[in-house]
């Protein structure tokens, strides 16, 4: 199976600490790590693990972080295209608790590939799926060439602008602002779905089937929630492509998202095939 992703990388520092301080407050960390991680990166990775391939299309800052993004990414099983941007490249600070929650602080824009730059799009036709997170309406309709397309809200108003059809189109529930864009998309992605934590989720297709599904429990004790979402959009395109019922796509879409919450990090634990 050929798989993708078009989105975003960031270059995330992971510190873990008892609480997240209040105002004023100062917190001590007593581990931290880094990780080339975001949206795109962590979705590539579970592909990469699923399918045994995974292109990422991205955009990176012309820096050490960039590199050493490229490096790292390609140690994980995913063949890089990217292009280097003047800009730097994205930064984020993660907080984790103790019981897993993250709390993350993006440091600079956010860089996103663009489909007039010199990447190697045509290994996208043809491709069995792609996941797309960030890019222009160029690179979403080279996107459109893959047999299943699937894309997060987290996208913006370019899958508004495009007018390119999806296969599915993986949202958080509880986020107000990703629930409002996804009412807004058209045409109607083919099937939608709607994460909601500990409580699973719903999903509804475009010819109106509705159904639900249950949280899978972790199968250990939660480390780490971050990633744990983007694995599901991960875990989802893979099933989807491999040609699951949207009823079971979810579900192995949901231990994928369960499984990375008992890692480090959202490397450490994925679901593999």
């Amino acid at each position: 199976m050929r798989t993708a992703v078009v989105g975003h990388v960031e270059w995330v520092e992971f510190a873990r600490v008892d609480r997240i301080p209040a105002s004023g407050e100062i917190a001590h960390a007593g581990d931290s790590f880094s990780e080339p991680a975001g949206g795109g990166a962590v979705a590539a990775v579970q592909l990469a693990r699923l399918a045994g391939d995974a292109d990422l299309f991205t955009a990176l800052g012309d820096d050490e972080l960039g590199e050493r993004s490229r490096g790292r990414l390609g140690e994980l099983g995913v063949a890089v295209h990217a292009v280097a941007r003047a800009e730097p490249t994205r930064r984020a600070l993660t907080l984790v608790e103790d019981g897993g929650e993250r709390t993350i602080t993006t440091i600079g824009e956010r860089i996103a590939p663009r489909g007039g730059e010199p990447l190697p799009w045509d290994r996208l036709d043809g491709a069995d799926c792609a996941y797309f997170t960030a890019g222009d309406a160029d690179a979403l309709r080279a996107a459109r060439g893959a047999r299943v397309l699937v894309a997060t809200p987290r996208a913006g108003s370019v899958l508004r602008e495009a007018g390119v059809p999806l296969d599915a189109l993986v949202f958080s529930d509880r986020d107000e602002s990703e629930r409002t864009a996804a009412d807004r998309i058209e045409p109607a992605p083919a099937l939608v779905v709607a994460t909601q934590g500990a409580d699973g989720g719903r999903f509804e297709t475009a010819a109106g089937d509705e159904g639900r599904w249950d949280a899978e429990p972790p199968p250990g004790p939660i480390a780490d929630t971050y990633g744990s979402g983007d694995s599901f959009a991960g875990a989802l395109t893979w099933a989807l492509a491999s040609g699951t019922a949207p009823t079971d796509a979810v579900r192995v879409a949901a231990r994928a998202g369960a499984i990375c919450m008992t890692g480090h990090g959202p490397y450490e634990r994925q679901l593999s095939a």
